[in-house]
């Protein structure tokens, strides 16, 4: 079986394409081979490696329904998938892709990156075409399935939740890891990921001023390039801005930057070097994090802002600590509360640890090819048990003693 995954792909530097590859890749491992529909954008020129076999402009209308003709003449071509985020198409929301979808005579599977709880009409009626023609509709969580079909009108029998996958990563020793790369004796936060405006470092920044205060060998790792459209547009303006923000509250021993993009063995020695991981997203509505994944496949201590993703992965269970908003202030105390008591740091690694045993990419990329094994073969998928397409989370352990998750988002 052969099909063509339509995202952004790398050498582009974005979340999508990071995952659209390790997709390919372990795709590839199962038997299925893969080809890929490129979407590139103006501002750079990218040399893609050979299974790219497509190559749309982003902002070039007649390229989508091109590349889909050319996928409908392909005999190599049985199913497409689909990588929908609104940022990475043409036109105003990303309207350009239905002209992808609606020019394609193969059946596609449809995974959702971003669900917006209150989409504008724009953005309902563009992922609402784009599902409806769909023989399957994949998204990463049950908070978004219901999403999907309370506020997009998707069938819940075309709903099948698959967890993002993460790398499997190799198990490294935490104080052999600080010891090479010089922070031994250090209690380490880390952050990592593409730099931007949208990420809510500040936010980290601005709660560590109260953590060092009881805690001064703590140091926040902040790892990652700026991304590559904001560094065209803007240079590094938002980097300069916590730079002086750290230079204001006095922050500088306790704050570094790791400015360069990670491959995977290197985010895995820093991930496997951090004692609490910290996720600071402003924006309540983010459905999926690609960094949050790959530190729940790490098994780390997990303290967040309360987002969607980090709700449904975190909140069940108590996997992690979620702050009952994004103040400075409610995440400082949670960091306090991980920092000052090794024996909870130790019962949220294993929380998610048990959690991230099952979100490995080989076990994720199965389910992908089952999946496209049925709607290939069967012409269609009734998903009604869709969390049987991919293994709910682990049954909640006892709650831990004196641990809170903040105020859960209220669905609807």
């Amino acid at each position: 079986m052969y099909v063509v995954n339509l995202g952004t792909y790398p050498p582009k530097l974005c979340g999508i394409a990071t995952f659209s590859k390790d997709l390919r890749d372990n795709l590839s491992r199962t038997g299925v081979g893969v080809w890929v529909a490129a979407v590139s954008d103006a501002e750079y020129t990218y040399d893609y490696p050979a299974e790219v076999a497509y190559e749309i402009r982003q902002e070039i209308r007649k390229d989508y329904a091109k590349a889909a003709r050319q996928i409908n003449r392909s005999t190599e071509a049985d199913l497409v998938i689909v990588q929908h985020e609104y940022g990475i198409f043409g036109g105003a929301d990303g309207v350009y892709v239905l002209d992808f979808t609606d020019s394609l005579e193969k059946p596609y599977l449809l995974v959702v990156h971003t669900i917006l709880s209150y989409p504008t009409d724009s953005q309902k009626e563009i992922l609402g075409h784009v599902a409806e023609k769909a023989a399957v509709v994949i998204c990463m969580t049950k908070r978004s399935a219901r999403l999907l079909e309370f506020v997009y009108a998707v069938p819940p029998e075309k709903i099948c939740i698959v967890y993002h996958g993460v790398p499997v990563f190799q198990v490294k020793d935490r104080e052999q890891l600080k010891q090479r790369y010089g922070y031994a004796g250090r209690q380490v936060i880390t952050t990592f990921g593409l730099i931007g405006p949208g990420k809510g470092l500040e936010i980290g920044i601005r709660a560590l001023q109260d953590v060092v205060v009881r805690h001064p060998d703590v140091l926040y790792l902040i790892a990652g390039k700026t991304h590559p459209m904001l560094l065209r547009r803007e240079g590094e303006r938002y980097r300069e801005m916590l730079n002086g923000l750290i230079a204001v509250l006095d922050l500088g021993d306790h704050v570094k930057f790791i400015n360069h993009y990670m491959e995977h063995e290197e985010l895995g020695n820093y991930l496997y070097m951090t004692d609490i991981y910290l996720s600071p997203y402003p924006n309540r509505d983010q459905a999926v994090s690609g960094t949050l994944a790959f530190a729940i496949g790490c098994g780390r201590a997990i303290v967040s802002t309360p987002y969607e993703y980090a709700l449904a992965m975190l909140a069940e269970g108590q996997r992690g600590l979620i702050a009952a908003d994004t103040t400075p202030e409610n995440v400082a105390v949670l960091l306090d509360r991980v920092l000052s008591s090794p024996m909870l740091k130790a019962q949220l690694e294993q929380k998610t640890a048990r959690l991230g045993k099952i979100i490995g990419w080989p076990y994720v990329a199965a389910q992908y090819a089952n999946l496209a094994t049925r709607i290939v073969n069967l012409g269609l998928v009734d998903c009604k048990l869709r969390l049987l397409s991919a293994p709910g989370p682990p049954d909640p352990a006892p709650p831990l003693a004196g641990v809170g998750a903040g105020t859960p988002h209220t669905f609807l």
